[in-house]
Order: C-alpha cells, then sequence, then structure tokens
C-alpha cells in the first residue's frame, strides 16, 4: 500500500508541480539552514572583522578587509590557551567518569539483570523528573565537605551521576542479542570478561551517542562550574570569557567566542558517524 499524503503520485509527475515542490524544499532548507548555521557562520566573520564594521554593519561581508589578528589577540591577550585547556581538561574528564558510570551501570541492569533491576532502573529514571536546581545546594555543600571545591573532581565526579545515559545505555544493551551473552558464559566467561570482550566491541554506536553528550554537556556547563572554581585559574572558557568581556574590545571577544565554539563543532562531526551509523554492531556480532 503506498504511502498516502497531500499530492497523489500523478500529481507529482506534473511538471508544474514538480518544479513547485521544488521551489517549496529549497526555500524550506534556506530557513532550516538560516536558522541552525546563520548564528554560527556570523560569529565565525565577526571573529576576523574589525569592531567598526561589525557595529556598523553586522551583516556586511568584511567591508573593509579581515583582521585575522584578533584570533591571535585572543589566544594571548586573553589567556584562551589556559582557559581553552583547563576546558578540555573539564570536558575529558567527565566524558570519561560519564562513560564508566553509564557503561557499568547500564552493563549491570541490562546483562547481568540483577533481582531488583526493576527497582533501580525506576528509582534512576525518577531522578529525571527532580529539577536540577532542587539538587544544586546539597551537591555544592556535598563539595564543599570534602574540600573539593577549586579542583576538578567537583565537576568530574557529579557529571558522573547522568540518568539519561545510564538509562540510554541499558536500552541499547537490551537490544543486543542475548544469545551471544549466554555463549559467552558457557565459554567461561565472567562478567569482567563478558564487558570487555563482547559487550564493549558492540557498544560502539551507544559510545559514541554518550561521548557526543558528555563533551558537548561540560563544554557548555556554566553555573556549576562557576559555583566550584572560583578561581579564575582552572575556570573553563564558558565561566571566564563573561567575566573578561568588559575589559576586551569586541572584535576579540567575539574571536575568543569563536575559537570556543569550534571544538564542539569539531567533535560533533568525528563522532557523527558513531552517533548516527549502527552498522558496527552487525561486524561486532558475527564477531
Amino acid at each position: 500500500m503506498s504511502d498516502r499524503g497531500v499530492l497523489s503520485s500523478y500529481d507529482r509527475k506534473r511538471p508544474g508541480v514538480r518544479r513547485g515542490l521544488r521551489v517549496v524544499n529549497g526555500a524550506l532548507l534556506a530557513v532550516l539552514f538560516t536558522a541552525g548555521l546563520g548564528p554560527v557562520l556570523w560569529l565565525a566573520k565577526a571573529a576576523v572583522t574589525p569592531t567598526q564594521d561589525t557595529l556598523r554593519t553586522p551583516l556586511a561581508l568584511w567591508p573593509n578587509g579581515f583582521d585575522f589578528a584578533n584570533l591571535a589577540t585572543a589566544w594571548t591577550r586573553v589567556e584562551i590557551d589556559k582557559y581553552f585547556l583547563n576546558t578540555v581538561l573539564l570536558a575529558a574528564g567527565a566524558w570519561l567518569v560519564q562513560l564508566l558510570v553509564a557503561m557499568t551501570a547500564g552493563f549491570a541492569l541490562s546483562v547481568l539483570r540483577p533481582r531488583y533491576r526493576k527497582i533501580v532502573t525506576a528509582v534512576v529514571l525518577a531522578t529525571l523528573f527532580v529539577p536540577s536546581v532542587v539538587l544544586l545546594v546539597p551537591l555544592y555543600l556535598t563539595i564543599t565537605d570534602l574540600s573539593l571545591i577549586n579542583s576538578f573532581w567537583a565537576v568530574w565526579l557529579p557529571a558522573g551521576a547522568n540518568a539519561f545515559n545510564i538509562l540510554l545505555v541499558q536500552r541499547f544493551l537490551d537490544g543486543l542479542p542475548r544469545e551471544v551473552f549466554e555463549a559467552a558464559r558457557v565459554d567461561g566467561a565472567g562478567p569482567l570478561r563478558l564487558f570487555w570482550s563482547i559487550v564493549l566491541p558492540m557498544s560502539r554506536p551507544i559510545l559514541g551517542v554518550v561521548s557526543v553528550f558528555a563533551v558537548i554537556a561540560s563544554w557548555k556547563d556554566f553555573l556549576w562550574p562557576m559555583l566550584v572554581l572560583p578561581d579564575p585559574s582552572v575556570q573553563p572558557l564558558s565561566v571566564r570569557l563573561p567575566a573578561l568581556q568588559r575589559f576586551v574590545e569586541l572584535d576579540v571577544f567575539l574571536a575568543a567566542l569563536a575559537i570556543s565554539t569550534l571544538i564542539p563543532v569539531v567533535l560533533f562531526l568525528i563522532f557523527q558517524r558513531l552517533f548516527l551509523n549502527g552498522g558496527a554492531l552487525g561486524g561486532a556480532v558475527k564477531g
């Protein structure tokens, strides 16, 4: 049975209707492109544009030429390199902790299947309905009691308590063939061997998804790093750049923003194959 729509298959074959559909599709694509990539492209343009040109003609394409010195000034004068390194370390640690917690918890609930798994799953799911602002004060007091203020661990450890990632991994592992796990147990594989040699190679797609979520969330996080990292020397870009806005020119500040935005875009482009492609699962099952 063919899919039904506003236009029948006969109408779609008419030249006038085809041209109209192309125009409509092109217009919708242009609107989506402008809404999605427009701000990013404008920021990239403004990063190499003098301040006066940005203020006078913000939509003009370099009326008085480029100013690539903005990038060098942002990297040295604003000390983007130091805060950039802090951001990378925070994102890498949060990524590692989230992967470790999500994969081990999802493995325990989905593959090992303890008798209380439904209760634990329900509790983890219930935490998604608790607003994060409600947990802010007790979490901050806990970090203070542990003397972790101005330590990267104050950001890394809370990042691991991500219920969404745990449920996401559990749901993915629930869809894997149980025969593979049973065969590994028959061959004498214990839980650790089962996790390392069987589950991890089959989990490449979900590892990519969790990695993208973890890195981007850590890269753009502002409130929590601002609270637990009051020392400017350990603050990430998301916290330090707003504080420096008053002391630098607009073009240098926009260049710093462009540099800080570049990494999440590049990471998504690198991980998009794992994010969208589940083809690696078939090879892992055959192996």
